[in-house]
């Protein structure tokens, strides 16, 4: 039976579930900055910390889903993906506007992954 493995779990969800060569991000936010650069900055050095911990990294992205509170940020969000995003390794991505939990939060990222 494969284990399932949950990373920082608490009362309502984990921040990470691993099954067998899988790992399940959940939503990361941004939740330093009051900018879109700044949280996706922030909501970025969480996956990769979420990642590690899990066995993994940037390069084993399978798919990636991102929610912006106001679509009018994807490029000023863009700008930090692409300077962050594995260019060897991209993922499949999908972008779209939501409203988030809090209205200062400005992105959302949730991330599937391969474990290394």
């Amino acid at each position: 039976m494969t284990t399932i493995t949950r990373i920082e779990p608490g009362a309502r969800m984990s921040q990470a579930v691993v099954y067998g060569d899988m790992v399940y991000l959940a939503g990361q936010v941004g939740p330093t900055g009051d900018d879109v650069a700044s949280q996706t900055k922030s909501a970025l050095a969480e996956v990769d910390r979420l990642l590690a911990l899990a066995g993994s990294d940037k390069s084993r992205i399978l798919s990636a889903t991102i929610w912006l509170a106001d679509i009018n940020d994807f490029a000023e969000m863009n700008s930090v993906w692409d300077v962050w995003v594995d260019k060897s390794n991209p993922p499949a991505r999908a972008t779209g506007e939501a409203k988030l939990a809090a209205p200062k939060y400005k992105v959302e990222i949730i991330i599937v992954a391969a474990k290394a």
